[in-house]
């Protein structure tokens, strides 16, 4: 392999033995004069052929060692995920450390709530942002607080999603938005699809979908909760039914009042966030 052009220190433009061009990483890449030939490509840990725009702007405003330990994080995660992580997941998450940091050096008074819900629905990737906090944290010199791991985590679910492009994925993401859609019309709400309330709430209407597929009871019965909420937010139990008969219709699907009252629980908590975030 060819290195033509040195980014920085770690990452450098190279061509491969076809004369396709790409962007490789690995500790080193571009301190050498360029451009020479690299003969030991066991110094590459991760190559990216078209770059797009974006992700070229973000190798020069990210610090290079943060890169790399993103890299590294990443590289770790595939591991113990069997390699269903979208590689980009590598300036996604070096962009939300650096923000972080920046956030935490500035904002030292700001909370953001550790979720159990999503420790509890992904464990695997629960413990491999945990991993990753510690390391962050011992790497950067920093104090990142522990409500981290579940936006780190976060990373972890959603790029397994951007990377799963098989006819069954597209179709859950499909229903998953016909599914905000109906919430929006029923409630008369706007949903921001970036952000984080949404994309939690997402990764609990897989959970659920999931759970249909492989036809798992959810909870023990609880009539005497559903018929609360069902009394105190009514706009809320029919987005819910709605949903539900919608699931139905076009899956075939049958749901019980359990898997009533999971919907309901998310797309009210979805529905004051995004309350909260409006007013």
């Amino acid at each position: 392999m060819r290195v033509v052009k040195k980014i920085n220190n770690n990452v450098a433009e190279c061509l491969d033995n076809k004369g396709n061009s790409l962007v490789a990483f690995g500790r080193g890449l571009g301190f050498p004069k360029t451009p020479y030939e690299l003969t030991d490509l066991s110094k590459i840990d991760m190559t990216f052929y078209k770059l797009n725009e974006h992700f070229e702007l973000l190798l020069t405003e990210i610090p290079e060692d943060l890169m790399l330990l993103s890299v590294e994080i990443v590289q770790e995660a595939q591991k113990k995920l069997s390699g269903k992580l979208n590689p980009t997941l590598v300036f996604s998450l070096a962009d939300h450390i650096q923000f972080a940091v920046r956030r935490q050096n500035e904002f030292k008074e700001m909370r953001i709530l550790f979720s159990q819900d999503i420790a509890q629905l992904y464990p695997a990737e629960t413990q491999l942002a945990e991993e990753a906090l510690v390391r962050i944290n011992k790497a950067l010199n920093t104090e990142l607080p522990r409500s981290e791991v579940t936006n780190i985590a976060m990373h972890f679910i959603n790029s397994q999603t951007d990377f799963s492009i098989d006819d069954d994925s597209r179709k859950i993401e499909e229903l998953i938005e016909i599914i905000t859609q109906i919430i929006e019309g029923q409630l008369q709400i706007c949903i921001e699809r970036d952000e984080f309330n949404y994309q939690r709430f997402q990764a609990h209407v897989r959970y659920y979908l999931k759970r249909l597929r492989e036809q798992e009871h959810f909870i023990d019965g609880n009539d005497a909760i559903l018929q609360n909420l069902r009394l105190s937010q009514p706009a809320i139990y029919q987005a819910a039914v709605t949903i539900m008969n919608y699931i139905q219709q076009t899956q075939g699907f049958v749901q019980s009042d359990d898997e009533l009252l999971y919907l309901m629980v998310h797309i009210n908590r979805l529905y004051e966030k995004n309350s909260e975030s409006s007013s």
